[in-house]
């Protein structure tokens, strides 16, 4: 940062800017810890009333918290997992009972990115015929948030006795989670025209005098990769045409990154199941209660806390196995 010339470059010079602080914040965040474990080494060898020794245990609970920070944060190599998410969610099979899995899904996303701090925009809903939502994306802005969210990708089953039976018969559907990294508008993808397909449509929205009149909302599909995107967030259908162009970007990214983590996948030896249909986590709510990860064995209990947005729990896990898994 200190070469002559080094501003020249705007756009380059800011992100690289911005990769030092969020480094610097790090080692910060780890110089800090660092000192408030020296300080309560010193004090608990002063220490030897019990009364003192819970105050010295619960003075540990908030380091261990951000160890586990520091930790998760190190898992992060990526070229894009320290940056923002793009996630689509999509009903699959179970017809009504899918379509409102999904919209529990995006509210249980919601509420996790906003524990976490993250900043979030909703850019498209599909509402389902009866109830719930046919499909829907939505950003996720946040230190790593890609390479946090990257840990959601693959199909979730819901198991309960369904609100749209009238039998109440138990019933099990699933959804889709698609999750691919924020790209720059300037990141650098080949993308032929020809290769598009382009469709407008309205936005849905409010009824009476906010009913949308004009077609705003834009759809695109890559012909030669069959990946479809679309965006109605904003009122000009310019803007929502750029925004759905950057999604695109962010599919394709994603797409070759999984097709490169299959090939590390097949040199090492692993068994493939990353593929799309490949169920990745169960959420039972009847006859019991239980939240399973399939990939790790990990079981929550409280699934309605689980479906408030406490995730981490089952997100960790995860990473750290895949991380074990490189190291190996």
């Amino acid at each position: 940062m200190a070469e002559p010339g080094f501003w020249d470059d705007t756009r380059g010079a800011a992100k690289l800017s911005a990769e030092r602080a969020r480094l610097g914040k790090r080692v910060d965040r780890y110089e800090s810890l660092s000192s408030e474990v020296g300080d309560l080494e010193e004090l608990l060898t002063l220490t030897a009333e019990d009364d003192e020794l819970a105050e010295l245990a619960a003075a540990v609970e908030p380091l261990k918290r951000e160890l586990a920070a520091l930790e998760e944060a190190a898992m992060f190599q990526g070229e894009y997992d320290g940056g923002g998410a793009v996630v689509t969610i999509h009903a699959g099979t179970g017809g009504t009972d899918a379509q409102d899995w999904t919209e529990m899904l995006l509210r249980m996303y919601l509420r996790w990115a906003a524990d976490r701090g993250f900043s979030t925009e909703v850019l498209e809903t599909s509402p389902g015929e009866e109830a719930g939502l046919k499909s829907a994306t939505f950003t996720v802005n946040g230190e790593n948030a890609y390479g946090i969210l990257r840990a959601e990708r693959g199909v979730h089953r819901l198991v309960r006795l369904s609100p749209f039976d009238a039998a109440r018969r138990r019933h099990t559907s699933f959804a889709q989670v698609i999750v691919g990294p924020l790209v720059e508008d300037d990141v650098d993808i080949e993308i032929d025209d020809s290769d598009l397909r382009i469709d407008t449509y309205r936005a849905s929205g409010a009824g009476g005098q906010h009913v949308n009149k004009t077609d705003s909302a834009v759809r695109i599909t890559h012909v030669p990769t069959g990946i479809v995107v679309q965006c109605q967030a904003e009122r000009s259908q310019l803007s929502n045409r750029d925004t759905a162009m950057q999604l695109l970007k962010s599919r394709l990214v994603e797409a070759e990154l999984k097709r490169r983590e299959e090939e590390l996948a097949l040199e090492r030896g692993e068994r493939q199941d990353a593929d799309f249909g490949s169920q990745i986590r169960s959420y039972v709510l009847h006859p019991y209660q239980l939240v399973k990860d399939h990939r790790t064995g990990i079981e929550e209990g409280n699934t309605q806390a689980v479906l408030d947005g406490r995730l981490d729990q089952l997100i960790r896990g995860y990473l750290l196995g895949s991380a074990k898994r490189r190291a190996n």
